[in-house]
C-alpha cells in the first residue's frame, strides 16, 4: 500500500513538472498509453500515428483562443475589432438565443472568433483552419452558423434614432429640428456570375452592390437595404426601400439629411444645387458664406458628413467590405448586413470606439421596430418632390441668413 502511494505521488508531481513546463505533447502520449492500458491492448507506435496528430492539435487550439481573448484588449482588437468584455457579452447574447452551441470541440467563442475573424480581415477559410487548427468543414459551418444568429438579432442591434429637439447644444446640429440622422448609398465590392455582371457595373466601372443606409448622430446605423445592383441610382434604391411592405420607416414631420442624389421631398432633405457644397470648397482658405443658399449648404454638409463617417469606420472595421469575397451573392448580401449589426453593436458595447479617430474622413434588408406598428398614416410613403418641401428649405435657409449676418454685425 505504501509503494503503491508513492508511486502516485510520484506520477502526480511528473504530471505537475510536465503542465508546469508546457509540455503538451507529452501529456498527449501519456494519455494514448493509458486509453490503450484501459482498452487491454498492447501500445504500439501505430497508436501514436493515429491518434498523436489529433491530439496534439487541442494545446494549440487553447493557445491561439488564449492569446485572442485572454491577454489583452489590444490583441482582441487588432484581430476581432471589439475589446475583450464586448467580445465575451456578444458570446452570451448568441449562446442565449440557442443558434449557436458548444459543440463537441468547438466551443461558442471560438466559432465567434473565426467568425469576426473573417469579416475583420477578409481571411479565407483555408487560412482560419490553419491558425485555429480546425478542418475547412468545422470552419466553414461555424461561420454559416453564427452568420444566421447575428441576423436574427437585428432587432437587438439595431437603434431607433432621435430627433434633433429644440434644447441641442450641438453646433452641427441644432439648426436641423425634428433631424433623424443622415442618409445615403455606399458601393461594396462583390463577386456576381458572369451573366450578372453587366447589371452590378456601377458608374465607376466596379462590381458592386449599391447598399442604402441611415444613421443616427452617432454612427450608429438605423436602417439598410443591402442587394441592388451597382448600376441602380440611389434614387431609385430609396423609393424601393420606402414603398415595401415593412420598409424604411420615416415619420412625418421628422427627415434625413441626404445629398444631391435623392430628390429634394418631405421626409429627405438636400441641399441646393449648383452651389459650392462639399467639405473641401469650405475649408480654412475659402471665403465666408455670401448668401442664404450657401450658409444652408455650408451647414447642411457639415451634419450630412455623419454618414460618409460612419461607411469609413465600417470599412475599417471589417475587412471584408474592401473587396470582393467568394461566397454566393445572397450569402454576400447576409455578411454585409451582418457587418452593419455588429458595428452597431461594437459603438454601443464599447465606451471608447478606437476607429473614431480615423473617421475623419427580407434578407436584403432590417429594420428596426417601431413603438406603434399598426398607426397607419403617420410615415412617409413617397418621395416625389413638393413645393411645401422646398417652400420649408428656403425658409429654413433664410433663418440661418439672418442669424449668421446679425452674429457678425
Amino acid at each position: 500500500m505504501a509503494s503503491r502511494r508513492a508511486m502516485n505521488e510520484m506520477i502526480i508531481q511528473v504530471m505537475t513538472d510536465i503542465i508546469r513546463d508546457h509540455q503538451f505533447d507529452i501529456i498527449c502520449v501519456i494519455l494514448i498509453y493509458l486509453r490503450s492500458i484501459r482498452w487491454g491492448r498492447r501500445f504500439s507506435p501505430l497508436d501514436l500515428r493515429k491518434s498523436y496528430s489529433y491530439i496534439r492539435r487541442m494545446p494549440q487550439q487553447v493557445r491561439h483562443m488564449n492569446r485572442l481573448t485572454g491577454v489583452s484588449d489590444v490583441s482582441c482588437l487588432e484581430n476581432l475589432r471589439m475589446d475583450r468584455n464586448a467580445f465575451g457579452r456578444l458570446c452570451i447574447m448568441l449562446r442565449q438565443t440557442g443558434d449557436v452551441v458548444d459543440g463537441r470541440y468547438v466551443t461558442v467563442e471560438e466559432q465567434v472568433a473565426m467568425f469576426l475573424g473573417i469579416l475583420a480581415h477578409h481571411k479565407k477559410v483555408r487560412v482560419v483552419k490553419f491558425n485555429h487548427w480546425r478542418s475547412g468543414y468545422t470552419v466553414s459551418k461555424s461561420v454559416h452558423v453564427v452568420l444566421r444568429a447575428v441576423i436574427k438579432l437585428h432587432r437587438t442591434f439595431w437603434v431607433v434614432p432621435e430627433a434633433v429637439d429644440d434644447d441641442c447644444e450641438d453646433h452641427k446640429w441644432k439648426w436641423f429640428k425634428g433631424c433623424l440622422g443622415a442618409l445615403d448609398g455606399t458601393y461594396i465590392n462583390i463577386q456576381v456570375p458572369s451573366v450578372d455582371k453587366p447589371r452590378y457595373r456601377s458608374r465607376k466601372g466596379q462590381i458592386c452592390t449599391n447598399t442604402l443606409a441611415a444613421c443616427d448622430r452617432s454612427m450608429r446605423f438605423v436602417y439598410v437595404l443591402a442587394g441592388w445592383e451597382g448600376s441602380a441610382g440611389d434614387a431609385r434604391v430609396l423609393r424601393d426601400a420606402v414603398n415595401r411592405e415593412n420598409g424604411f420607416k420615416v415619420p412625418r414631420g421628422k427627415y434625413y439629411l441626404c445629398d444631391n442624389g435623392y430628390a429634394n421631398c418631405e421626409g429627405f432633405l438636400t441641399p441646393f444645387k449648383s452651389v459650392r457644397y462639399h467639405l473641401k470648397e469650405w475649408g480654412p482658405a475659402a471665403g465666408a458664406p455670401q448668401n442664404p443658399r450657401e450658409i444652408f449648404n455650408m451647414r447642411h454638409t457639415r451634419a450630412r458628413n455623419v454618414i460618409e463617417r460612419a461607411f469609413a469606420v465600417l470599412k475599417m472595421r471589417w475587412g471584408i467590405l474592401r473587396s470582393a469575397c467568394y461566397y454566393p451573392v445572397k450569402i454576400q448580401t447576409q455578411l454585409i448586413l451582418a457587418c452593419f449589426l455588429l458595428h452597431n453593436y461594437a459603438r454601443t458595447a464599447m465606451p471608447v470606439d478606437p476607429l473614431d479617430q480615423l473617421s475623419d474622413v427580407n434578407d436584403d434588408q432590417i429594420v428596426a421596430e417601431s413603438d406603434d406598428p399598426n398607426v397607419e398614416g403617420e410615415y412617409i410613403d413617397s418621395v416625389d418632390p413638393s413645393n411645401a418641401w422646398t417652400q420649408m428649405r428656403d425658409d429654413l435657409a433664410g433663418s440661418m441668413w439672418e442669424e449668421y449676418v446679425n452674429r457678425h454685425i
